[in-house]
C-alpha cells in the first residue's frame, strides 16, 4: 500500500506514526520518530471495556447490576430515582444520566475529595439511565474500579495474564486514583506497536495465536452501536465503512475495518482529528 499521500496530508496535522494491517499482513508503515510509550488517553476506555468483558466472563459482575447494589458503601444520603435505576451497562454507554463531563483531566489534580468513587456518585443524575449520551469519565472510571473490586487487584495486574502477556505488553504505566485505583477512563501509556495489537485482538474477535482468550459474542456486543443518538458501543465509537475504533485525545486511534480485514492504528498530536479521519477514510481506506 502507498500512504505517500496520507503521510503528506497528515504529517503537518501532527502524526507521529501510522501502522496498517490486512490479512494478517503489515502492508504500510511510517513513522516521524522511534516509538515510544505515549499516553492514549481515551483508548484507555476500551481496555477497560475488555476488562468488563473478561470479568463478565468469568462471572465477576453482571450488566444488570444496580450501582445503588455494586457501590452500596459509597452512596450518597439522599438516593435519587434516576441514580436507583442506573446499571453497570450504563456505565459502558455514556448514557449515565449526568448532565456533565466529570472527572475529565483538567479536572482531576483539583478536586478536593480523594474518593472519587463518592464523588462520582454524589453528582447529580439528572437523566434517566440511557436517554441521554453524555462524553464522561465517570462511567468507565466507576466500570474499572468495580472490576479491581471484585478481581482484587488493580488493572494492570488484571489484564496482564488474560491480555498484555499475550499481546506482548509489558507492565505498561497507568494513571491512578488518589487511593491507587487504575483510572478506567484515561491515563494508559501504550507504543504504537502495542496499540495496533489491541486493535488486531478485536479485529480477530477476541483470539490471539490460536487461543480465544475473550468471547466473540462479548466483542460482537460491546463494538456495535448500543446508543440511539451516537455512534458508540461499550466505550468504543462507531464510524465509516463498518468500523469501529479505540479513540484517545488528539488521535490516539486503533481502527478496525472488520469487512476489509484490517486494522489502522495512528499515534499524533493532532487537534485536527476531523482532517485526520477524512484522510484515513479517503486515502487508506479506498486501497484496502
Amino acid at each position: 500500500m502507498d500512504i505517500t499521500k496520507f503521510v503528506e496530508i497528515v504529517q503537518p496535522l501532527g502524526v507521529l506514526g501510522v501502522l496498517v494491517t490486512q490479512k494478517e499482513e503489515l502492508i504500510a508503515e511510517w513513522y516521524l520518530e522511534k516509538e515510544c510509550r505515549r499516553n492514549v488517553y481515551s483508548v484507555t476506555k476500551s481496555f477497560t471495556s475488555a476488562a468488563v468483558g473478561f470479568a463478565l466472563q468469568e462471572g465477576l459482575l453482571s450488566l444488570n447490576e444496580k450501582l445503588v447494589d455494586a457501590f452500596y458503601e459509597d452512596l450518597p444520603e439522599k438516593i435519587s430515582d434516576n441514580l436507583k435505576k442506573a446499571t453497570v451497562r450504563d456505565l459502558l454507554t455514556m448514557c449515565l444520566g449526568q448532565e456533565n463531563a466529570n472527572l475529565m483531566g483538567e479536572q482531576r489534580p483539583f478536586y478536593e475529595e480523594d474518593d472519587w468513587v463518592k464523588l462520582s456518585l454524589q453528582i447529580p443524575f439528572v437523566y434517566e439511565p440511557g436517554t441521554h449520551f453524555v462524553y464522561n469519565n465517570v462511567g468507565p472510571y466507576l466500570a474499572g474500579v468495580l472490576v479491581q473490586r471484585r478481581s482484587g487487584c488493580n488493572l494492570v495486574s488484571y489484564l496482564t495474564p488474560r491480555l498484555f502477556k499475550h499481546l506482548g505488553i509489558k507492565n505498561p504505566m497507568w494513571e491512578t486514583d488518589p487511593f491507587g485505583n487504575s483510572f478506567g477512563s484515561g491515563g494508559l501509556f501504550l507504543t504504537l506497536t502495542e496499540l495496533h495489537k489491541f486493535g488486531l485482538f478485536y479485529l480477530n474477535q477476541g483470539n490471539w495465536n490460536g487461543k480465544q482468550l475473550l468471547s466473540k459474542e462479548w466483542i460482537a456486543e460491546s463494538t456495535k452501536q448500543q446508543v440511539a443518538d451516537a455512534p458508540y458501543g461499550y466505550l468504543f465509537w462507531r464510524g465509516q465503512y463498518n468500523s469501529f475504533r479505540a479513540d484517545g485525545k488528539y488521535s490516539q486511534l486503533s481502527i478496525v475495518f472488520p469487512d476489509k480485514d484490517a486494522v489502522v492504528s495512528i499515534v499524533s498530536e493532532c487537534r485536527q482529528g476531523d482532517k485526520l479521519m477524512k484522510a484515513i477514510y479517503e486515502c487508506i481506506c479506498v486501497q484496502l
